[in-house]
């Protein structure tokens, strides 16, 4: 047997059933970006929110509403924002050739193709749970807002269900 089996078969998962009528709360924030690649902490604005509503158990959807910007989970701290923003211009580097950037292939004038590239690997939303009226994340896990094509206003729609 695996280790992965053997981990799996002494868990001992714990139900509990929460009685009540299912709720949806939702509202779109705006955030104003200063730099054209920004890593911003939105996890406050989060909580906040989730606080408003009377959901005490289920998920938080959020969404940006963006195709050059992105959501993510991890640590804030300095220097791994710092290495998040280089690794972003190594994967995919703004000073190459893209056709979405050629007006002979596109009408686009914000030659922003690569904003495009890294939020789409980064991806657009994010599901966490709510427990007890607070966000269940890790230690060192928050919110990041990615944005790729600042500075710009940017949405992001949250939505909270549960009872």
């Amino acid at each position: 047997m695996s280790n992965l089996a053997l981990s799996m078969a002494e868990i001992k998962p714990r139900v509990e059933v929460k009685e009540g009528t299912y709720k949806v709360a939702s509202t779109t924030l705006v955030f104003h970006t200063q730099e054209r690649v920004q890593l911003r902490c939105i996890t406050p604005e989060i909580v906040e929110f989730v606080a408003q509503t009377s959901i005490r158990d289920g998920h938080v959807q959020i969404s940006s509403l963006h195709t050059t910007a992105g959501l993510i989970l991890n640590e804030t701290q300095d220097a791994l924002l710092a290495d998040m923003t280089s690794m972003f211009e190594q994967l995919i580097p703004r000073g190459v050739y893209y056709k979405h950037n050629d007006s002979i292939f596109s009408d686009c004038d914000r030659k922003n193709a690569d904003a495009h590239l890294r939020a789409l690997v980064v991806g657009h939303s994010l599901t966490i749970p709510i427990i007890d009226g607070q966000l269940k994340l890790g230690t060192w896990q928050q919110i990041l807002f990615t944005e790729f094509d600042g500075p710009n206003n940017r949405k992001v729609h949250v939505q909270v269900m549960g009872v």
